[in-house]
């Protein structure tokens, strides 16, 4: 569990604002509307007093006046019903309109990210956060919305018409209506951070989830299911007691502050019934201040009532702001890359995850177009932390890149990486048909083209035995990981970059497919700039350069012929793969 920081919900309530001030007009609309309700609904029950004095009193019963206050009061009703129902539907819109654009801000803002963040947070709370998050905040706002803007108006309307009745009443009730705010204030402070902390843990509940459903094989191949459901039973007891708290402590708003008001009721009627006996006050006068007395506190009790939806939205809002605020990707030069060679030279570079431990260190390379370089070296040496600054996933903390003799750094990111094609270990499919995946970085590409590559990288083998070949609606659940990792290589040879990334692109395709995917990179790379991965020598062996990391840095460079005549590092990687063939 992350370590909680009450930040305070001023200031999100402030930002949560600002976007409700983009959209004013529905918002002066609502307002509007709000205080035509509030003065139809408080001025009904000073029509009820009239016509109650109406009945009252010996030979004093007017019939004809009962009736027309009856016909107001009906036509009243009515009116206010549609007010209202118009009331709701701008807050409605207004607050799904606020969500949309936080939301949109969010996703907006996590393809900006640099991948540091997202390494440091698992994808359930980044997606809790833009989801779960999203929905509890409108559910909060819209009843704030609703609650809050009648609220207003009804206390400023109500103490207008009370005054008309009596002023000493009146000043009765608005003394003691601070009570009200301190009790309503002192519980609400204790239960926005057991909100704040609930929606943490479900985020960090939610990340768990996704960790353990989406690699249960894994799971259970290593027998972790019993401490994957220990650290759920942690987890999920967080939850449950931060749930229990902030649940405890909202709840107890609603009953206190009624429990006031009654104590406000009271006092209204004692003191009514005392001016009516010295005859300051009529039956119906004390009846209108009763129920007005009632329309007075019921903002106070309506919103204490949803303190837990508010409390609960502004905690989730906080949490939506954080992601919106984070820094965003070093800022990024509005030149274009445009059409490349392919050369590329990398001068003194230095890069590390931990600032304390260094990885790679005074880093020099040249690279001439159309070359093949391959990098080989034990795991954590840094070779797919080079190719992440090739295609600048990150910035580098000192030297350059530069590509055509131009600094990565002065182009923009979708410039330098569309001229780059990656083939990872690691496959990606989204849901959606053949020809969308192949098609994912070209969408124009013609049917003829992506058979066309789908022959060359040797998938069209499987696609063609598919229900409805390119247009099979596929899932990545669907598919073996070597026809995956086919449909990914496709994906590559129909862009058809001028720069390839191969990062053990092969390694879930059988020997047979293998020979024939080697050929048709061959052919992919003749004349293009490639990087190569590799953690199986024998599919490097025709590279023009061999780069052998160890700990950072290069520690032999030649091709294959040159470095096995050396007998260092890379000759005994290759001899100790080889061994037990050669035996």
């Amino acid at each position: 569990m992350k370590k909680f920081k009450n930040k305070g919900n001023a200031a999100t309530l402030k930002k949560v604002l600002h976007e409700i001030g983009r959209y004013r007009f529905l918002l002066f609309i609502s307002t509007i509307l709000a205080a035509l309700t509030v003065f139809l609904q408080l001025y009904i029950p000073f029509l009820f007093g009239d016509a109650i004095d109406a009945l009252i009193g010996k030979s004093r019963v007017d019939f004809g006046l009962v009736a027309e206050y009856s016909k107001y009061i009906t036509i009243l009703i009515v009116l206010n019903s549609v007010l209202t129902w118009v009331m709701n539907t701008m807050n409605n819109r207004l607050t799904y309109s606020v969500v949309r654009n936080i939301r949109a801000k969010a996703i907006r803002r996590i393809q900006k990210l640099p991948l540091s963040y997202l390494d440091s947070h698992s994808t359930g709370d980044v997606v809790g956060r833009v989801i779960a998050d999203c929905d509890q905040f409108s559910d909060g706002l819209l009843m704030g919305l609703t609650q809050l803007f009648t609220g207003v108006v009804t206390i400023v309307v109500t103490l207008v018409f009370m005054i008309r009745k009596s002023w000493q009443i009146t000043l009765i009730v608005v003394v003691l209506t601070p009570v009200t705010f301190l009790v309503a204030r002192f519980i609400a402070r204790r239960s926005y951070s057991m909100f704040r902390k609930q929606a943490e843990a479900r985020g960090d509940e939610t990340g768990l989830i996704n960790e353990m459903v989406g690699n249960q094989r894994v799971v259970q191949a290593f027998g972790y299911g019993k401490t994957a459901s220990e650290r759920f039973e942690k987890i999920n007891t967080e939850l449950q007691e931060y749930s229990q708290k902030a649940i405890f402590y909202s709840s107890l708003t609603n009953p206190c502050t009624r429990a006031v008001n009654s104590v406000i009721y009271a006092f209204v009627a004692l003191v009514g019934a005392q001016m009516i006996l010295i005859g300051r006050l009529t039956v119906g006068g004390l009846s209108v201040l009763l129920t007005y007395a009632n329309q007075y506190m019921k903002p106070f009790n309506d919103i204490s009532s949803v303190v837990t939806e508010l409390q609960n939205a502004l905690a989730c809002a906080d949490r939506i702001f954080e992601l919106i605020e984070e820094p965003a990707e070093v800022e990024e030069k509005p030149e274009e890359l445009g059409s490349i060679k392919g050369k590329i030279k990398i001068k003194d570079l230095a890069f590390s995850y931990d600032k304390d431990k260094e990885l790679i260190k005074d880093f020099n390379l040249d690279v001439t177009p159309g070359m093949r370089v391959a990098i080989v070296g034990p795991t954590g040496c840094g070779k797919t932390t080079l190719i992440n600054l090739l295609m600048r996933f990150y910035e580098t903390d000192a030297g350059s890149i530069q590509v055509d003799d131009r600094k990565i750094t002065d182009v923009t990111r979708h410039s330098l990486r569309r001229n780059y094609g990656m083939v990872l270990q690691e496959t990606w499919l989204r849901n959606g048909t053949v020809r969308e995946n192949i098609a994912f970085g070209r969408p124009e590409a013609t049917d003829e083209e992506i058979i066309a590559a789908a022959k060359e990288a040797h998938s069209w083998e499987f696609i063609r035995r598919m229900p409805q070949k390119l247009d099979t609606v596929i899932t990545d659940s669907d598919m073996s990981q070597g026809e995956k990792q086919l449909l990914c290589i496709t994906r590559v040879m129909l862009c058809h970059p001028q720069m390839l990334i191969l990062d053990e692109a092969t390694s879930s395709i059988d020997t047979r497919t293998e020979l024939k995917i080697q050929s048709a990179f061959d052919k992919l790379m003749n004349g293009h700039t490639s990087f190569i991965v590799a953690h199986r020598l024998s599919t490097i062996r025709t590279a023009d350069v061999i780069l052998v990391m160890k700990d950072g840095k290069i520690i032999e460079q030649g091709n294959h012929d040159s470095l096995l005549k050396e007998d260092g590092f890379y000759s005994k990687l290759y001899h100790s793969q080889f061994e037990g063939v050669e035996a």
